[in-house]
């Protein structure tokens, strides 16, 4: 178990999330980033649907009441235990009363601490996913107790795997084009793939602002199915890159998709940061 000394600015409980429930509604939500979620899982030899805790920006501090395996992937909020400077990427033992806190940010938006066998939260709709009005609550507060299954083999080696920083970097958001795409006029579609843009302060899980605007003409379409990673142009022509806790339709033309994988390089920018649209052939 794991008391929660200090909760940062948004710490989540996150798996794969809800697939399967759109019908009703409900959001798919999950880790932000799954590429780095699925690292520290794998390290521990946790399955890959295991839930574990979602950071963002850092700044919080949790107390372990039981022995247990840790590992911490994504980005870098300068992670120590008992104030002592640990790795990330790496197989770490913890023990009764250790304490891990997270401080400076070096790179990337949302790191993941995961521990041996999972966290034992609450399951609604096949998932531990946080999110409001499904879960009881729907971001980690202060003095929470966190379960998990106490863990004692301490006679493994300290596996660790070497990531390459550029991931965090990359510039270059691959995608598709969405339905509404065509019904851009080719200077509309240059201006979209040739443009930089920047990402705004108006973003969070739901979703991220860009600050740049491209004129839009179109209509507004029939309420639609849309997916995180989908690219609205919204009547002012701003653009909203859709993120795991989007809602399941919308009225926005989608005038492209982020594959899987964009997705994950997305999630770890911040405000400020800029990119360029790259649309890949089918």
């Amino acid at each position: 178990m794991i008391r929660v000394l200090n909760a940062g600015f948004f710490t989540t409980i996150q798996d794969k999330g809800r697939v399967g429930f759109a019908k009703f509604g409900i959001p798919i939500s999950g880790v932000m980033d799954s590429y780095s979620a699925d690292l520290a899982n794998h390290i521990l030899n946790n399955s890959l649907d295991t839930a574990l805790l979602e950071i963002t920006f850092g700044g919080c501090s949790l107390q372990f009441i039981k022995n247990t395996m840790i590992c911490i992937s994504g980005a870098d909020f300068s992670p120590t235990v008992n104030q002592m400077k640990i790795p990330l990427n790496t197989r770490i033992f913890v023990h009764n009363n250790d304490v891990l806190s997270f401080g400076t940010r070096h790179f990337g938006a949302f790191c993941y601490l995961a521990v041996k066998g999972g966290f034992l939260t609450e399951i609604k709709f096949n998932s531990r996913s946080f999110f409001q009005n499904i879960t009881d609550d729907f971001m980690i507060r202060k003095e929470n107790l966190l379960p998990f299954l106490e863990f004692h083999d301490f006679k493994s080696s300290h596996a660790s795997v070497k990531t390459k920083k550029s991931y965090f970097k990359k510039t270059k958001i691959k995608c598709f084009k969405g339905p509404e795409f065509d019904l851009l006029t080719k200077n509309q579609q240059n201006l979209l793939l040739k443009n930089k843009f920047t990402i705004s302060k108006d973003m969070n899980r739901t979703g991220f602002h860009l600050v740049e605007i491209l004129e839009n003409n179109l209509s507004q379409i029939l309420t639609s199915a849309v997916l995180p990673g989908t690219v609205q142009l919204t009547p002012s022509g701003k653009l909203i890159v859709l993120m795991r806790d989007c809602q399941v339709t919308g009225g926005y033309p989608r005038i492209l998709q982020l594959t899987e994988k964009s997705i994950n390089i997305f999630s770890q920018k911040i405000t400020g940061d800029t990119f360029v649209f790259s649309i890949l052939k089918l």
